[in-house]
């Protein structure tokens, strides 16, 4: 049994995702794992150091030529290099941190002609437990992890491996499908994001539960779309959930049922529409990337809002982690975009993170009749299930009220849970971020507020 694990370093720091899926592969008894990263050459040490916990081989794809490839253009570099080591099974991490965007796994599957499991919670060969159920396929396959163990330390007196290097010429690159022209999405601008930002009324611990009664009866809209002052022709929107931001969009919408990458890419073929548009959900996130290898057309990952010039798509949606937003337009027909949805859950969320306890929190959540999330902090620290994670590497939620308890408001959290009509947070640190984005808040320990 032969495992390639893609390995992406951020500033030299392996992608979390990466680190789950290396310890999958690691895990798999009688395996040959091969490390394979596209970086730049400052990463052949850290990559280098990984060989410690037991890789077979490391090897580093590095080349000017592939300097600011998109994910289009990274799959294909990548599939070059995985058909030369001919690999029973490829794993990745289900995203990076610093992209977010969830497409070179399913993407690379494509180009490779592998089968493909994504949102891997439960590993085994050939058949894992996913935030789909539970799915099986036959080897050579694809699986994309998500964060479900931790990687091992390596051994005292492990030694490290040479890190073999290739570049563009090594692996048969063509260099106009690489980097920067091989790239069909394209980065216009970025700015600060200051989407989700509200005005704090701070009250006092005993308000808290008036308040939340008299949020019960109380709506609020955000008007979320940009204006289109010309429209497309025609959009199609793929599933039903996305026909309203294709109206926004188009003089006319075409429907199209959620069905495989390969059927929709032919009719696609067929029909050459300018711009197709996603749902940035479980299966969008799968299919689009297919869609958009079969085409080979560029495709822009969880758009929080959509413009227009009458001809071309603009396309925004977070980077960084959230804290700038980056406007993106497609150089290629079609043009596609996953657009984020929210879960809408029940009404109240009440959500914890790494200064708080569930137990103390459970009596008050069951009064009030909310259901739990948790921020990553709380998640990290190992005693809560990743499936309550909210946040950019989480879900994003759309309650009529949501509750942080103990969570500071980094920015991959307040991304996620900008679209809830309300918003209160409790935090003993007035200085907390978290508190820029609620509608109101209590200074104070969370032990002294919910000792009910």
């Amino acid at each position: 049994m032969r495992i390639v694990v893609c390995i992406k370093f951020v500033q030299n720091e392996m992608n979390p995702f990466d680190a789950c899926a290396l310890e999958c592969a690691l895990g798999t008894q009688g395996a040959e794992v091969i490390l394979l990263s596209m970086s730049p050459p400052s990463a052949e040490q850290p990559l280098k150091a990984l060989t410690r916990l037991g890789a077979h081989q490391a090897i580093l794809l590095t080349d000017p030529a592939f300097a600011g490839s998109d994910t289009l253009a990274t799959s294909y570099i990548l599939s070059l290099a995985i058909k030369k080591l001919q690999p029973d099974l490829v794993l990745c991490g289900r995203q990076s941190i610093d992209g977010d965007t969830a497409q070179v796994g399913p993407c690379l599957s494509q180009m490779l002609g592998y089968s493909l499991i994504t949102n891997v919670m439960d590993y085994s060969l050939t058949k894992c437990g996913t935030r789909y159920g539970e799915q099986q396929v036959c080897l050579p396959a694809l699986f994309t992890i998500e964060r479900i163990n931790t990687l091992r330390f390596p051994r005292l007196r492990s030694k490290m491996k040479e890190v073999t290097v290739w570049n563009a010429e090594t692996i048969g690159a063509d260099p106009k499908k690489c980097g920067l022209s091989g790239s069909p999405t394209r980065v216009l601008s970025t700015f600060e994001s200051v989407s989700g930002k509200r005005r704090c009324t701070f009250i006092q611990p005993n308000e808290l539960l008036p308040l939340i009664e008299k949020l019960r009866k109380t709506s609020r809209h955000f008007e979320k779309e940009l204006p289109v002052s010309k429209k497309l022709k025609n959009v199609w929107a793929i599933g039903k959930e996305t026909v309203s931001h294709a109206q926004n969009l188009a003089e006319s919408v075409t429907l199209i049922e959620s069905t495989d990458p390969v059927e929709i890419a032919n009719l696609a073929k067929q029909k050459r529409p300018e711009v197709i548009l996603w749902p940035a959900d479980l299966w969008g996130r799968k299919t689009a990337p297919q869609t958009a290898a079969l085409l080979q057309t560029g495709l822009c990952a969880d758009c929080t809002q959509l413009q227009t010039d009458g001809q071309k798509l603009f396309m925004y949606r977070p980077a960084r982690g959230g804290s700038i937003m980056a406007k993106i337009e497609c150089r290629t027909l079609p043009q596609m975009a996953t657009v984020r949805l929210t879960e809408h859950r029940s009404d109240i969320i009440l959500s914890y993170g790494r200064g708080a306890d569930r137990n103390t929190l459970t009596p008050f959540a069951e009064k009030i009749g909310a259901e739990f999330g948790a921020s990553r902090a709380a998640v990290d620290a190992g005693n809560t299930p990743y499936a309550l994670q909210i946040g950019l590497t989480g879900k994003s939620v759309s309650p009529r009220l949501y509750i942080a308890v103990g969570i500071s408001g980094a920015v991959q959290h307040t991304c996620a849970i900008e679209n809830a009509e309300f918003i209160i947070a409790v935090n003993q640190d007035k200085n907390a971020r978290i508190f820029e984005y609620a509608d109101y808040g209590i200074v104070a320990d969370f032990k002294d507020v919910f000792h009910q």
